[in-house]
C-alpha cells in the first residue's frame, strides 16, 4: 500500500484551500519550511513557501525543517478520518520533530 496519492490529493486540497480561505493564508504566510514525512517504507518530502505546498516529491530531503514519522497505515488513516489525528500522537503511531509552532501552523494541513 502507497499513501502518495492520498499525500498528494490532500496536498491539492490544502493548496485549493489556502487560495479561498483569506484567514489560513494569513496564517500561514511567511512560512518557508522543508518537511519529511518518513513511513518507514516510503519517504515523501515537500516545501511550504508561498503559502503553497511545493515540490511534492517521494524521497528523502536533507534538513528537513519538520519530520513526521509514522507508518503507511496510520497516514492513511488520519487523510481517510478513520483516525483522530491526536489519538494517533498520543499513542505514539505518529512522531513529529521540529519548531512546536512550525507544528502547530501545519496541522492545518490535515
Amino acid at each position: 500500500m502507497t499513501v502518495e496519492p492520498l499525500l498528494q490529493d490532500l496536498i491539492s486540497k490544502f493548496n485549493d484551500k489556502v487560495d479561498k480561505d483569506e484567514k489560513l493564508r494569513k496564517e500561514i504566510e511567511g512560512m518557508d519550511k522543508r518537511v519529511l514525512i518518513d513511513l518507514e517504507s516510503e519517504k515523501y518530502s515537500f516545501h511550504m513557501h508561498d503559502q503553497k505546498i511545493n515540490d511534492f516529491r517521494e524521497g528523502s530531503m536533507e534538513n528537513p525543517d519538520i519530520t513526521l514519522i509514522s507508518d503507511p497505515e496510520t497516514i492513511a488513516g488520519i487523510i481517510e478520518g478513520k483516525v483522530k489525528p491526536m489519538k494517533a500522537f498520543a499513542l505514539r503511531k505518529v512522531r513529529v520533530k521540529g519548531d512546536i509552532e512550525d507544528i502547530l501552523r501545519l496541522r492545518k494541513l490535515f
